[in-house]
C-alpha cells in the first residue's frame, strides 16, 4: 500500500456485528484469525490505497482492529441505524481528505488486492462517478437465482442496469447466449463528491422494487464503470462458508 499526495484513495470496510446466519461474523475465527483481520490483511496489499478504515457499529470490532497493529488501518464507530453499507461509509469518511473511496465487503477474506487496484485506477482517470465489477455467470441455477444479481453494461463498461431477474432475456430458443450474462460483485468505488450526493438522495422506485441500492445511482444519471473479472470470490455467511475458506487457505499455504 502506497501513499499519494495528489489523489488519495481510501478503502472502507463496512463491518456490522449483527448477522442472521452467523452472529458476530466479523470476529468469526478463520484458520486462527478473526475474519475481519483476514480481510484487512488482503486489502492492505492493494498499492493504490492510502489508508483503510473499518466502519463498524460495535466496540468489539473496534478493539479487534486496534489489536492488529497495522499502521495504515483504523476502525471508526458509526451509527447503528444506517439503512445500507453505503450510508455507513459516507459517515466514516465525512472528515477524511480523499478523492476516491472503495467500498470493500467485510465478509470476503479472500478479497483480491488487484481488483481494488483496478477499481482505484479507473476512478483516478476522472472519467467515472463510480466503478464496480462483474463476472461471467456459468450456471443456469445462478442465472435464475434472485440472490445472484445480474449486470448489463455497454462496450465502454458503462453500467446499463442491474437486476435479480435473468437479464438480458433470451427471446428465441436456440440463440447462442454464451458470455452474455454477468453476475454483479458487491464492491464499489466512488468519487468522494458523488458518494455524498448519492446518500443524500432518497431511494428510487427501481431500488425499492429490486432491493438494489446501485439502481439509485443509475436513476440519478451515474456514470458507473463495470470491470470484468474472472473470480466470483467467496462471501462468508455461514459456518460452512468458514470451513470452505479454511480449506482454500490451506491449499494456498496461507493458513
Amino acid at each position: 500500500m502506497t501513499k499519494s499526495e495528489t489523489s488519495r484513495v481510501i478503502g472502507v470496510i463496512p463491518s456490522r456485528w449483527a448477522s442472521t446466519r452467523l452472529p458476530g461474523k466479523p470476529l468469526a475465527m478463520i484458520a486462527g484469525k478473526p475474519m475481519i483481520q483476514r480481510v484487512v490483511e488482503r486489502v492492505v496489499q492493494a498499492e493504490t490505497l492510502s489508508a483503510v478504515i473499518v466502519a463498524t457499529d460495535d466496540q468489539r470490532i473496534v478493539d479487534a482492529v486496534a489489536s492488529f497493529n497495522i499502521p495504515e488501518v483504523k476502525a471508526v464507530m458509526t451509527r447503528a441505524d444506517h439503512p445500507s453499507g453505503t450510508d455507513r461509509i459516507a459517515e466514516a469518511i465525512a472528515d477524511e481528505a480523499c478523492d476516491v473511496i472503495i467500498n470493500i465487503q467485510g465478509d470476503e477474506p479472500l478479497m483480491d488486492p488487484e481488483l481494488i487496484d483496478r477499481l482505484g485506477q479507473v476512478m483516478l482517470s476522472g472519467d467515472w462517478d463510480m466503478a464496480t465489477a462483474a463476472t461471467p455467470i456459468k450456471s443456469e441455477a445462478d442465472l435464475k437465482s434472485p440472490d445472484v444479481v445480474k449486470a448489463v453494461f455497454g462496450r465502454d463498461g458503462q453500467a446499463l442496469y442491474f437486476s435479480r431477474a435473468p437479464i438480458p432475456f433470451v427471446r428465441d430458443a436456440g440463440t447462442d447466449a454464451a458470455g452474455a450474462h454477468f453476475r454483479h460483485l458487491g464492491i464499489y468505488a466512488y468519487a468522494r463528491d458523488y458518494l455524498l450526493k448519492l446518500v443524500a438522495e432518497p431511494p428510487c422506485r427501481l431500488e425499492t422494487l429490486e432491493k438494489l441500492e446501485q439502481l439509485r445511482a443509475l436513476h440519478i444519471g451515474c456514470r458507473m464503470n463495470v470491470l470484468e473479472v474472472d473470480d466470483v470470490g467467496i462471501g462468508v455467511d455461514t459456518p460452512d462458508d468458514v470451513e470452505k475458506v479454511e480449506r482454500i487457505l490451506k491449499e494456498l499455504g496461507d493458513d
